[in-house]
């Protein structure tokens, strides 16, 4: 799936359950930064 699609798809998920990406982290257990490396597409994994 394009980075860009998947990166969106969790950004307006996360948002539709009204979550800071800090919040999401912690849910799964990764930084804040990861997240936001997702959303943005900047991570390859």
């Amino acid at each position: 799936m394009d980075q860009y699609v998947t990166g969106g798809a969790i950004r307006r998920l996360r948002e539709e359950r009204g979550l800071t990406q800090a919040r999401l982290a912690e849910r799964l257990d990764v930084s804040a930064k990861a997240v936001s490396k997702w959303e943005t597409g900047v991570s390859q994994s």
